[in-house]
C-alpha cells in the first residue's frame, strides 16, 4: 500500500516510520475506520523490568488508544515457562514460577503510565496468557491446534533455521512455543474480539501462524503488523549500552541515567527518535531534526525531556534536565546525580580511581578504567586524573561528603562513603 493510510491510526504509524509489514494493510486500513479495533502485543516476563527494546511496541499501543482503539497488553504468565527462540542463539535459562510471577508485577508497573486501562470500549486491559495456557491438556492441543502446524512450514522460519545453521540445540520445548503464540491470538480473538496482533519484525512469522490458525480453526479474519528491526545509525541495538540495558523503571536505571541516554542520541537518530518515541507534532519534528551544527543538541534535550516525561513523570523529567544542566555547564556536583556508596573505613584506607570507576558503573573493568585514565578522559571532583595508580581518600571528599566522578563529558557519578 503505497498511499496514505485513512484510518488515523495507520496513517499515524506510517507517517511517524512504525509500519515495516502488514498482513494486509488496506483491509486493515478500511476495518480501522468502521470502528474500534481490538489489537494486542504479548510481553514475556523473563525479567522484572522491560527496557528500551520494548518501548517502540508500547509506543504503538499508545497510539492505537488515542487514535480510538483498544490495546491488550498480553502478560506471557505461560509462555514464559517455554522461551521465544525468535532471534536467539541459545535456549533460554527456564524460570521458576514465583520468579514468572515477580517478573510479572514489575513489567506491569510500566504500562499505567503509557495507557488507559478500564471497561470502557477503548480502554487497555491486560491479560495473562497463563490463564488459558496452563489449563490446556496436551492431547486435545496436538489434535485441534497442532494439525493446522507442518514441519515443514515450522523449519522454515527464521527463529528455527537460525538454530539449525548454527548447530546450536532447539528444543522440542521451544519448538513448541510458536504453536502456542498462535493459540494466543486465537485465544483473544475468542476472548475479547481482538483482530489485530503487533510487534517487532522478529515476531513475524510467529504473528502469521496465528493470523492462519484463526482463519482455519474459526474462519476469523485477523491481523498482523510489525514494526522494523531497530538499530542505531551506528548499528547499535536499541537500548543496550556499554554499561547495560536501558531499562523503563528506575529502580533499575535512574531516571538521570535514562535521560542521558536519549540525550547522547546520535545525531543522525534524532528526527527519526522523536517521531517514534514521542508525540511531537511532525512539523515540529522536522524543524528540530534540520537544526544546524551544534543547535541540534537542544534537539536532544527536547528529546530526552519528552520520553523521560513518559516513561518516568514530568517532575522526574525535569529533575534530569537540570541535574545535567548544573552537572555539565556548571560544574557542581548536583545532589540528582546517580550515586553510589562506599565503605567509609575503606575510603579512610584510600581507595584505587580505576575500582571506583568500576563500582560506579562507568567502567567495565580495571583494564578499561586505566585506558580512560590514560586518554586523560577520566576526572575527580572536575580535576582530571592522569596516574592510573591514582587513589581517593576521606580527604578527597568535597563540599557536599562525596566524589565526584567523571567520564568524558557526558557521564558523571558520585561515591558517598557510609
Amino acid at each position: 500500500m503505497t498511499t496514505t493510510p485513512s484510518s488515523d491510526f495507520l496513517r499515524t504509524l506510517q507517517q511517524r516510520g512504525f509500519i515495516h509489514q502488514c498482513t494486509d494493510l488496506a483491509a486493515l486500513d478500511e476495518r480501522a475506520q468502521k470502528g474500534p479495533i481490538v489489537a494486542y502485543i504479548g510481553f514475556d516476563c523473563t525479567a522484572d523490568s522491560l527496557h528500551v527494546g520494548s518501548l517502540l511496541p508500547i509506543m504503538m499501543l499508545r497510539w492505537l488508544q488515542k487514535t480510538g482503539h483498544k490495546p491488550i497488553v498480553l502478560m506471557g504468565g505461560g509462555t514464559t515457562r517455554i522461551g521465544d527462540p525468535s532471534g536467539k542463539d541459545e535456549a533460554r535459562q527456564l524460570l521458576t514460577d514465583e520468579v514468572i510471577a515477580k517478573n510479572m508485577a514489575g513489567i506491569k508497573r510500566i504500562f499505567g503510565r503509557y495507557l488507559t486501562f478500564g471497561d470502557g470500549p477503548t480502554d487497555a486491559v491486560m491479560v495473562n496468557n497463563g490463564d488459558w495456557l496452563d489449563a490446556l491438556h496436551y492431547i486435545p492441543l496436538l489434535r485441534d491446534i497442532g494439525r493446522h502446524f507442518t514441519i515443514n512450514r515450522m523449519l522454515s522460519f527464521e527463529s528455527v533455521k537460525l538454530r539449525l545453521d548454527r548447530e546450536q540445540p532447539l528444543t522440542f520445548l521451544e519448538f513448541n512455543y510458536m504453536i502456542l503464540q498462535a493459540y494466543d491470538f486465537v485465544e483473544l480473538n475468542r476472548r475479547l474480539g481482538c483482530s489485530l496482533q503487533m510487534g517487532g519484525s522478529d515476531q513475524w512469522g510467529n504473528i502469521i501462524n496465528g493470523v492462519e490458525l484463526g482463519r482455519r480453526t474459526d474462519g476469523a479474519e485477523l491481523f498482523g503488523l510489525t514494526t522494523p528491526l531497530l538499530t542505531t545509525s551506528s548499528g547499535a541495538k536499541m537500548g543496550k549500552t556499554a554499561s547495560g540495558a536501558v531499562w523503563l523503571t528506575d529502580d533499575k536505571l535512574s531516571s538521570y541515567d535514562f535521560w542521558q541516554y536519549w540525550r547522547n542520541t546520535e545525531d543522525a537518530d534524532v528526527g527519526r527518535f522523536l517521531r517514534l518515541y514521542t508525540e511531537l507534532p511532525l512539523d515540529e519534528v522536522a524543524r528540530l531534526e534540520s537544526l544546524p551544527g551544534a543547535e541540534i543538541n537542544e534537539a536532544k534535550k527536547i528529546l530526552a525531556n519528552a520520553v523521560t516525561a513518559l516513561a518516568h513523570g514530568e517532575d522526574a523529567a525535569r529533575e534530569a534536565a537540570e541535574t545535567a544542566r548544573r552537572a555539565f555547564e556548571e560544574g557542581a556536583a548536583a545532589d540528582g546525580l546517580p550515586t553510589v556508596e562506599i565503605a567509609r573505613a575503606g575510603l579512610d584506607a584510600g581507595v584505587a580511581v580505576v575500582d571506583l570507576l568500576v563500582l560506579a558503573g562507568l567502567a567495565a573493568s580495571k583494564g578499561e578504567a586505566r585506558r580512560l585514565i590514560k586518554g586523560n578522559g577520566i576526572k575527580l571532583n572536575d580535576a582530571v586524573v592522569t596516574d592510573d595508580t591514582a587513589k581517593a581518600a576521606a580527604a578527597d571528599l568535597n563540599a557536599d561528603g562525596a566524589l565526584k566522578l567523571s567520564a568524558g563529558k557526558k557521564r558523571h557519578v558520585l561515591v558517598k562513603p557510609v
